[in-house]
């Protein structure tokens, strides 16, 4: 199995990465996520992910890192999710009292939930290999629930560190009513979409 290098700070996908036996190491980009604008959130988070996967593979070139951080690494994955409602973009909240009118608004509605995926050669690469990007969307509706539910979950701080105020694979999970498409998708990467970008 190729050995990956993941350009993410999330430990959401760590995980995926880690139950699904796919090997890797983890380096954060860096990128100012602010800094980077597009109208079509399709688009925003295929450039977010590549702009995070090109930081840390750049970063590989660096004469003075060690060898063996960068040895035997095969790719480079970046990766950037957004929730859509209603054609408003959501990313994290900036805080409590968002994370709670932003579940006001989710409560009993459908969002769109897109991650841009972006797979970029490694130093040890196989001849040949060419760079990949897409955009996985997910289709989610969230359970009708109450004020006392909203400022529960809340108050539990999860929805303050999650694209779309949401952690489908955390307390999260029991908020969600129905999923439609990629399931991995909405926690943080396509799996299917990785397996079949690794097996080429």
């Amino acid at each position: 199995m190729p050995m990956l290098l993941l350009a993410s700070a999330s430990p959401a996908r760590r995980r995926l990465l880690e139950q699904a036996a796919i090997p890797h190491r983890v380096r954060v980009s860096g990128v100012d996520e602010q800094a980077i604008h597009d109208d079509d959130p399709q688009q925003l988070v295929q450039r977010l992910a590549r702009a995070k996967a090109g930081a840390v593979r750049e970063a590989l070139r660096d004469p003075a890192l060690p060898v063996p951080e960068s040895a035997g690494l095969h790719w480079v994955l970046g990766c950037d999710s957004l929730l859509v409602l209603g054609g408003e973009v959501c990313g994290k909240p900036r805080d409590a009292a968002e994370a709670r009118e932003r579940w006001r608004r989710m409560a009993g509605a459908w969002g769109e939930l897109h991650t841009g995926h972006c797979l970029l050669p490694g130093p040890a690469a196989p001849p040949g290999a060419m760079a990949q990007l897409a955009c996985v969307t997910t289709r989610v509706q969230f359970a009708a629930i109450d004020a006392v539910t909203i400022d529960a979950y809340v108050a539990s701080g999860e929805p303050l560190q999650c694209a779309g105020a949401f952690a489908l694979e955390g307390r999260g999970g029991a908020l969600v009513e129905r999923i439609d498409g990629c399931v991995s998708n909405v926690i943080g990467l396509s799996l299917p979409l990785l397996r079949r970008w690794l097996a080429g």
